[in-house]
């Protein structure tokens, strides 16, 4: 159902956003010319990348996909969200273009007809600066979000096919160097990340952690981002690529000082958000590889009593005869494919806290109507088993926390429940 009165705002966000967009878009070409130390970033390889000049269509179509885009959410809230990660898309890529100026540096052949016309026009306007990260790409993975969220069926389709031309057209129109594109795609998912529909933004609700824990993670994740993003700017050419996991490892540091689980954004439906999965990814491949490596001896869930089963995140083979999922991973999807569901997300190597153990535990209860439930994190050893902790404890089937680590060590004798586990178990109000 679309909200009444959304025209206006609508507009007022174009003529906001769009003074704004050409004035510091302008500003920072300018100040670019005016500079001496413009260097440029470009591959050997890149010399066999075709000429379309067709192409100018797509790219410029991308200013009106801009403007329309503001008319397509239901919600002030929907809205609010869309115009913001577009202002955010600005400024990340103009500040970019002012600390770290680039230029292109193929020419052009000569043109005419309504293509060449087209490509003068854009020449007034845009010189060969405001290269890294590509705010047309950025702006694409914004408006892409936004359209293919709005379309489907064959409509989607042809969403899909026109934003990869325009995607493609950065290159083929002489527009952009290959470094761009990453870089823009990476500042696109980031605005993304940073005003979600599904969640509050991580900005609004960070906090600064008091467990010293969580600080000596942080501070290893981020010590690790900065090695692989010094590594990637010494070394050049391929192993740049080593920025994108810099940035997903820095993220997570984040996570561990200020943002908590709600970073990775796992919605209720047991999926990370696309712009979580996209920045995120080489961290989640790497956890889930780790999550494989480590329970490769005994991957199997076990029953720990009545039909509650303790286990590592299932695979979608894994399910098996479970009727429910009780997750309590922050940071891997799980598709419950159709099964009861409930997340309560925990940071890796973190306990949970009292509060948490409680919620989990009512929703192990509960969730026990449906049949088997399996109890879960990524290994199976730590977050999910202090979850099954607390339900012994909560349910009075265990009378201290003793006793509920032995019940569960029986069934699961690789069970990994430090003192930080412990104390919050005791916190709980039946534990002795």
């Amino acid at each position: 159902m679309r909200e009444p009165g959304l025209l206006k705002p609508a507009v007022l966000w174009l003529l906001l956003l769009a003074p704004l967009f050409f004035s510091t878009y302008g500003f920072a070409t300018w100040a670019t010319s005016q500079r001496e130390d413009v260097g440029t970033l470009v591959f050997g390889w890149e010399s066999h990348i075709p000429f379309w000049a067709w192409t100018i269509v797509p790219y410029w179509s991308i200013d009106l996909l801009y403007g329309f885009s503001l008319l397509l959410p239901n919600s002030r809230h929907e809205l609010k969200r869309h115009a913001l990660r577009l202002l955010t898309a600005q400024v990340i890529a103009v500040s970019c273009f002012l600390i770290w100026p680039l230029r292109f540096t193929f020419e052009r052949p000569e043109m005419d007809g309504v293509f060449g016309w087209m490509f003068a026009l854009l020449a007034g306007f845009d010189k060969p600066f405001n290269q890294a990260p590509s705010l047309h790409i950025a702006l694409l993975v914004v408006l892409w979000v936004m359209y293919q969220r709005h379309t489907q069926g064959p409509w989607r389709w042809l969403v899909h096919g026109w934003f990869a031309l325009i995607g493609i057209s950065v290159l083929s129109t002489y527009q952009h160097h290959f470094i761009d594109l990453p870089t823009g795609a990476l500042a696109g998912w980031l605005c993304v990340w940073l005003w979600p529909l599904e969640h509050p933004s991580p900005l609004l609700n960070a906090q600064w952690t008091r467990d010293l824990k969580r600080r000596r993670l942080g501070l290893r994740y981020a010590l690790a981002g900065l090695g692989l993003a010094a590594a990637a700017l010494a070394l050049g050419g391929g192993w740049l690529w080593w920025l994108w996991p810099a940035v997903a490892v820095l993220l997570v540091a984040l996570n561990y000082w200020l943002l908590d689980a709600a970073g990775f954004q796992k919605r209720g439906d047991g999926r990370l958000t696309p712009a979580s999965r996209w920045l995120f990814a080489p961290y989640l491949g790497a956890a889930w590889i780790n999550s494989r490596l480590w329970t490769r001896n005994h991957p199997q869930p076990v029953r720990v009593v009545d039909n509650v089963w303790l286990g590592r995140l299932p695979a979608r083979n894994e399910l098996g005869a479970f009727k429910a999922v009780v997750d309590l991973c922050a940071e891997l999807s799980l598709d419950p494919q159709g099964r009861a569901y409930y997340n309560v997300p925990v940071l890796d190597l973190s306990a949970p806290t009292s509060t948490q153990c409680l919620e989990a535990a009512h929703a192990i209860e509960r969730l026990r109507e449906h049949g088997p439930v399996l109890v879960c994190c990524a290994l199976g050893y730590s977050r999910s088993a202090t979850a099954v902790a607390a339900w012994l404890l909560d349910s009075r089937r265990a009378a201290t926390v003793e006793e509920a680590v032995a019940i569960i060590r029986t069934a699961r004798p690789n069970v990994v429940l430090h003192p930080a586990h412990r104390e919050v178990l005791g916190d709980l109000p039946y534990a002795r």
